[in-house]
């Protein structure tokens, strides 16, 4: 019920990189038609940089390793079609024949059973704000799964200092892409200083080899900070994010995200930014897949 493009399949076969991308952005997270020209501009982004993209999805039953451009703009068009799946939700989709958008967690977990090491998303969830047990399953899966996942940061609505103080009690590798501070989705910076800083690909890639083939550990994520051109300033999002706040009050669980995200993306400065940081984690994300690709075995 697993089933590989062809492109992908055959990329893996022979080594060569493969960028996994998730499917909630698409579905959930953007407003049509801005959805489908990111999900285009996340794949050419892959492209462009030399690997092959795999946009993970479930369809019909079948969870999906690479989509054709149809069932990509299907998912953009789909609404209500795809609900949004994490990994524990996976199952439930695939025996009842239904389709789901991927979260971070759900796209993980599909892309290393496909053997992808590498991917590329916006932002990750973490712990919401006012409630410690409100703790996305991203996290949990991230610190389970051999797998580098490329963000800017957590969701910019999220209680930043808690997730990150969750991910180092789970043991994952958080490293900063030419920054000491933990970038803040829409924002450059955060105040949140990280202890690990990389500078090259080649660099991010060893210490992949080393952590997922030496010591058997698992996930890392790399915090990428948004384009200058494209940031926000602090303020300005937070004040936008406590009106998305509002309007979410009420609703809990993995419906909150995409209410507060939805709410976020009708003003256009927010949904410049988030495409842009988007398809810079998808850059990024290739150039240490390329670089993790060309290790000796």
């Amino acid at each position: 019920m697993i089933r590989i493009a062809d492109e992908v399949a055959a990329a893996l076969a022979a080594g060569r990189p493969v960028v996994a991308l998730e499917s909630t952005l698409v579905a959930h997270g953007l407003p049509f038609p801005q959805n489908l020209e990111t999900a285009r501009a996340l794949e050419a982004a892959v492209r462009t940089g030399g690997a092959i993209p795999a946009t993970i999805a479930v369809v019909d039953g079948e969870a999906r390793i690479g989509l054709d451009d149809a069932t990509l703009e299907r998912l953009a068009r789909g609404g209500r079609e795809f609900v949004k799946a994490g990994a524990a939700d996976l199952a439930v989709a695939i025996a009842r024949g239904s389709s789901a958008a991927t979260t971070v967690s759900g796209t993980a977990l599909l892309a290393h059973r496909a053997g992808i090491a590498v991917f590329a998303t916006g932002g990750l969830g973490g712990v919401h704000r006012g409630d410690d047990d409100d703790v996305s399953h991203d996290l949990v899966a991230l610190a389970e799964l051999p797998i580098l996942v490329v963000c800017a940061g957590a969701k910019a609505f999220l209680d930043l200092p808690r997730t990150v103080e969750r991910l180092e009690s789970l043991g994952v590798l958080l490293l900063g892409w030419r920054t000491r501070e933990l970038p803040a989705f829409y924002s450059r910076e955060s105040g949140i200083a990280l202890e690990h800083r990389v500078d090259s690909a080649d660099e991010v890639a060893r210490m992949l080899r080393a952590r997922f083939g030496l010591l058997g550990q698992g996930g890392v994520l790399l915090a990428c900070p948004i384009p200058d051109a494209a940031a926000v300033a602090p303020d300005f999002v937070a004040d936008f994010v406590a009106d998305a706040e509002t309007a979410a009050a009420g609703v809990s669980g993995k419906a909150r995200s995409p209410a507060i995200l939805a709410k976020l993306a009708r003003r256009p400065e927010l949904l410049h930014a988030n495409r842009a940081l988007a398809v810079e984690n998808a850059r990024v994300a290739t150039e240490v897949a390329v670089a993790y690709a060309a290790l000796p075995a």
